[in-house]
């Protein structure tokens, strides 16, 4: 078997895969619109995959790993998350049959279904917590860089784990209230929806509660209270990492320039932040 028949094998299997996941995830949709955007996916998959066996001859089952973990990504981080990412993971399908298309002329339909047709069915896709991504990114913002600060100075202040914890939360569940009004009055004054407006205030404190449990966690477990701030930070970069690959894949854009701005940020802000603890411990000789 040449490099070709390997090749076209590993793209018939991607399709029946692809062709599965499509349909499993329209079964357990609940919204009609994204069911029948599904639906018609699955159904181009099919097809790609019929095609396919006329040229390779042999019947390719798919791969089970692949449906439940696009499955289960698909259901945890949505639709559209999960279907781009499944559409990366196919870049390379385009180039295998781009190299092809001579020899096989059938497979030009391919390879302008996997760079335009597919795409523009996945944007058909409609997902409310879309709409208020803005709202999710002011709260993790926010949080990651008010808590980290606040978090170094206190670390330095007091280097108490638990009185650190303490006044963490406490700052940072009064922050993610006093956020989550602010960003309900803006969204109201912008759009003039209260629903809206209510949601988007939601989306803001859930994002920020979640961001001030992880970077607080540290300080419930450990002793060593630099230890804790380390932890904590690391904490932070990593929530940084997987929301700016989430936004990168979901939105389409790019990933490192927003990752490294927003990790320099808060890391930034720590760091001064544990140097005013210092000095405030220092100029005023408090001992907690």
């Amino acid at each position: 078997m040449d490099t070709t028949d390997l090749s076209l094998l590993r793209e018939q299997k991607n399709e029946i895969t692809s062709h599965r996941i499509y349909a499993k995830l329209a079964s357990k949709t609940r919204d009609g619109k994204n069911a029948d955007v599904l639906r018609r996916m699955s159904e181009d998959e099919l097809r790609h995959y019929n095609e396919l066996k006329e040229i390779t001859g042999r019947e390719v089952k798919p791969s089970r790993f692949s449906i439940v973990f696009f499955y289960l990504i698909s259901r945890l981080f949505g639709l559209t998350f999960g279907l781009k990412l499944l559409e990366k993971e196919e870049d390379d399908a385009v180039e295998t049959y781009g190299a092809m298309v001579d020899q096989y002329p059938q497979l030009k339909e391919f390879v302008e279904d996997e760079q335009t047709h597919e795409l523009l069915l996945i944007d058909m896709i409609g997902e409310e917590k879309l709409n208020y991504m803005g709202s999710v990114v002011l709260g993790l913002n926010d949080a990651l860089v008010e808590l980290t600060g606040a978090l170094a100075g206190f670390t330095f202040a007091f280097q108490n784990t638990r009185l650190i914890a303490m006044t963490g939360l406490i700052t940072g569940i009064s922050a993610s209230f006093s956020m989550a009004a602010s960003e309900y009055l803006s969204t109201r004054q912008e759009k003039g929806e209260k629903g809206e407006a209510i949601k988007a205030a939601v989306y803001t404190g859930i994002a920020y509660v979640f961001t001030v449990a992880v970077l607080i966690l540290p300080y419930l477990i450990f002793n060593n209270p630099f230890i804790c701030l380390s932890v904590s930070l690391f904490l932070a970069v990593a929530v940084i990492f997987v929301f700016n690959y989430y936004i990168s894949v979901v939105k389409d854009a790019p990933f490192r320039r927003r990752f490294l701005e927003m990790a320099a940020i808060s890391l930034g802000v720590a760091g001064l932040s544990f140097l005013i603890g210092m000095l405030v411990k220092s100029v005023f000789g408090i001992e907690v």
